[in-house]
């Protein structure tokens, strides 16, 4: 059960779309329950529809419900989970989005840590989310399960660019501080390279316009280029020199992952899911929120192509290793099956 468009552009709505694909190569029937759209502050004409959505399913059924849906509304999911199997499926938690003022975020934790109190089981994608579930929100380690997001092979990234190629893939949102990137480019002018910022606009058009504007203000236009959705992300990493994202906050971090399974040096903020899922070697992870430190960390892979070079083969070591998509299929479908 999954609020919105399910071919939406970011990480999370990729995950439940290859989850679907790959529960149903193993054997489960999967049925995909579309919700409406407006979470995470539904009105009531979407609560109504999600209520009625879930009092369709037969009783007894095992519903897996995205986060961004089930975290919203813990009365309209207290009221169907004596009837069915309700799993939580959390990406990241709500009121963790940046952006948010502070009576926002206080409701959308309290709602989330009310909603998650009646699931039967709670899947998340790693364990940085786990730990905050378990100690922020009261969910037993018994009812956990982390199952990280699979890595489809890509192909191994060329690089070699003149001048080297930057790339940046996530949606233009505040708390992939984009912002962030700019002002450490802005830092960096004196030196050649490109940069390609890959991520939907369609999520917040006021982050994207100020993104836009802020790149027009600093005159670099002709150097940083806003592409929107790519349907191939991985095409685009496969001809990128460095990948640079400085996220704020990740509940996993796909982008990363696929960047280092292609070879990409790294250049991230050490915070959350991303310290653990990226190797120091693969690049350079700083403090968030840090323009200066980001453009050091570009500025060592830029001016030292051995340096570059060895960030490349420890990423893509990293990369290999990483589960791919059957194992995390595996890891949910054992969770479903006894919740």
């Amino acid at each position: 059960m999954i609020p919105g468009a399910l071919d939406t552009p970011t990480g999370g709505y990729g995950y439940d779309r290859r989850l679907i694909d790959e529960l149903r190569v193993i054997g489960w029937d999967v049925r995909h329950v579309a919700l409406p759209d407006g979470f995470p502050f539904p009105d009531a004409s979407v609560e109504a529809a999600t209520l009625a959505a879930l009092a369709r399913l037969p009783h007894g059924a095992t519903a897996l419900v995205d986060g961004l849906a089930f975290s919203a509304l813990p009365g309209t999911m207290a009221a169907e989970a004596g009837r069915l199997r309700l799993v939580a499926l959390i990406h990241h938690p709500l009121g963790d989005e940046s952006g948010l003022d502070a009576a926002a975020r206080t409701d959308l934790l309290a709602r989330e840590a009310a909603a998650l109190r009646v699931a039967r089981a709670v899947i998340c994608t790693s364990p940085a989310t786990g730990a905050r579930l378990v100690t922020a929100f009261g969910v037993s380690p018994q009812r956990l399960t982390v199952a990280p997001p699979g890595t489809a092979p890509g192909p191994r990234a060329i690089g070699g660019g003149d001048p080297p190629l930057i790339l940046s893939v996530g949606s233009l949102i505040p708390r992939k501080r984009h912002d962030v990137l700019i002002d450490a480019l802005d830092r960096l002018r004196d030196r050649p390279w490109q940069a390609r910022i890959l991520g939907s606009d369609a999520l917040d058009r006021g982050c994207a316009a100020d993104l836009a504007a802020r790149i027009a203000a600093l005159d670099l236009g002709a150097r940083i280029t806003l592409v929107g959705a790519v349907v191939d992300t991985r095409a685009e990493m496969a001809q990128a020199d460095i990948f640079a994202l400085a996220s704020e906050y990740e509940g996993y971090g796909m982008a990363f992952a696929e960047a280092m399974d292609q070879g990409l040096p790294v250049v991230g903020c050490g915070v959350g899911a991303i310290a653990d899922l990226v190797p120091r070697a693969a690049g350079a992870l700083v403090p968030p929120g840090d323009p200066e430190a980001f453009a050091a960390a570009l500025a060592a892979l830029l001016d030292d192509p051995a340096a570059r070079r060895a960030a490349a083969a420890a990423s893509y070591a990293a990369g290999r290793a990483l589960p791919r998509w059957p194992a995390t299929a595996a890891i949910v479908a054992r969770a479903l099956a006894t919740a």
